[in-house]
């Protein structure tokens, strides 16, 4: 299982280099990159990761006040081309600290030092189909069933190939309970099956005959997902 990631970096160069450092290992995949804090939090408030390769001197706020403002804590390693930051990276307790330029061999040794995911998220039987509270009744949907999940307020609507079930519910809640194998967030009010994907045009996804938009935060995480030939 690899380990989901962003890449906060502003210079473009340096982030293609990770990108493809990421790529090359077979251990990272790459869900998000973004050129500051300002641009990473929306994203990861709404989405966790577990892993983030983080720039400290960026355009506005630096690296380290993207870590204080984190809900949560992702494994984290430092990119920079300066060692003073070395103290500071000790006290948040970040995984390693890369010196720009470095190699593809110190990357790899970066990645070594990481903790190995929670094993518990390999369920697949389990995570293979919900139970949707709905009606006073729960209602059984397998993954494949399912084209994608729409929010109607306080409520959310599954829609398959021939009915659509609404439950007491919302996006935000649902993300961190079906499988992020098969499922992916595209807008806050969106969550769609991957499998389904009829094609992409510009901001809009097409399932069936529907068409999803598809949030500038959440994005590069759906174009990281497929597979263009």
């Amino acid at each position: 299982m690899k380990f989901t990631a962003v890449i906060v970096e502003d210079l473009s160069v340096a982030a293609d280099v990770l990108q493809k450092y990421c790529i090359k290992s077979g251990k990272v995949n790459v869900v998000g990159s973004f050129k500051s804090t300002e641009e990473a939090i929306p994203y990861l408030s709404e989405n966790s990761v577990d892993l983030i390769f983080l720039d400290i001197e960026m355009p506005g706020a630096n690296g380290f006040s993207l870590l204080d403002q984190m809900q949560y804590q992702p494994q984290v390693i430092l990119t920079t081309s300066k060692t003073e930051y070395a103290f500071d990276a000790f006290e948040y307790s970040v995984t390693d600290f890369l010196r720009k330029p470095f190699s593809y061999q110190r990357f790899a040794q970066a990645l070594e030092k990481l903790k190995p995911l929670n094993e518990k998220k390999e369920e697949p039987e389990e995570m293979s189909h919900v139970f949707i509270k709905s009606d006073g009744k729960l209602i059984r949907l397998n993954n494949d069933d399912i084209l994608y999940i729409e929010s109607m307020g306080d409520y959310v609507k599954f829609i398959t190939n021939d009915k659509k079930i609404i439950s007491h519910n919302t996006i935000k809640a649902l993300t961190e309970k079906i499988n992020p194998d098969v499922f992916c967030k595209v807008h806050r009010s969106y969550i769609i099956n991957m499998n389904k994907i009829s094609d992409i045009r510009d901001n809009t996804l097409y399932i069936a005959n529907a068409k999803i938009p598809v949030s500038k935060a959440n994005r590069s995480t759906v174009m990281s997902r497929i597979k263009i030939v």
